[in-house]
């Protein structure tokens, strides 16, 4: 395929996201959450886990802690075996516990609305700030990028890179910032259901004109 100029990458991205929010109209935040703290939460809690398995663990979790100071206060082995169905939960358990405490004597027990006061806490990467930005404030302050988003990012040759970083700084430069937060849960829901990593729907995608990969071929990252 020509090497495509940036002009020409900004139409097509802006035309795929025609495409994705026609297609997903209700795509949304997979996570069950009713507040800013069950969200972040519920995001330290997804690291290499499904959102499933996350929504299954937290409808118990939330029902018995209701506040960051609830999470502070309990022993940690208490925490930990609450969600031991959880992949890594005894690393998870400390940073929802740290991070709690540092809610409750720094932010009064609220969770903090910048990107800067979110990835002081234990366990909160750029990654987990963008999803309660975007999700439980409304602000558009990055593109969440997990492995459906660093994945189809590529397929769609947005970009190359690899690092989840870089490719936000590549999507940032792309994508309308009014349509930060809603980019990553379009495709996150088009990667959950029609362009799997190891059989995309091709025949069936509403994107697929869209896509060099599916006019060559060429569907690895």
């Amino acid at each position: 395929m020509p090497r495509e100029s940036n002009k020409t990458k900004v139409e097509r991205t802006s035309k795929i996201i025609d495409g994705l929010r026609a297609t997903y109209p209700d795509a949304h935040c997979e996570l069950d959450h009713r507040n800013p703290l069950e969200l972040l939460i519920a995001t330290i809690l997804s690291a290499q886990c499904t959102d499933k398995q996350v929504n299954i663990v937290t409808a118990d979790l939330f029902k018995k802690y209701r506040s960051a100071a609830d999470y502070a206060g309990v022993p940690l082995k208490a925490l930990q075996e609450d969600i031991n169905r959880i992949g890594l939960f005894r690393n998870k358990a400390k940073s929802i516990q740290n991070c709690c405490r540092a809610l409750v004597v720094s932010h009064g027990g609220k969770v903090p609305a910048t990107m800067d006061d979110l990835v002081a806490l234990a366990g909160v990467g750029r990654k987990t700030a963008n999803v309660v930005l975007g999700n439980a404030f409304g602000i558009n302050d990055g593109i969440v990028v997990d492995t459906h988003v660093g994945r189809l990012a590529r397929r769609l040759r947005l970009t190359t890179e690899k690092t989840a970083e870089k490719v936000e700084v590549a999507l940032r430069k792309l994508v309308s910032r009014n349509d930060w937060t809603m980019f990553s849960h379009w495709l996150i829901f088009h990667g959950r259901r029609r362009c799997s990593a190891r059989k995309p729907e091709c025949s069936g995608c509403e994107i697929a004109s869209l896509c060099p990969s599916e006019k060559d071929g060429e569907y690895r990252e």
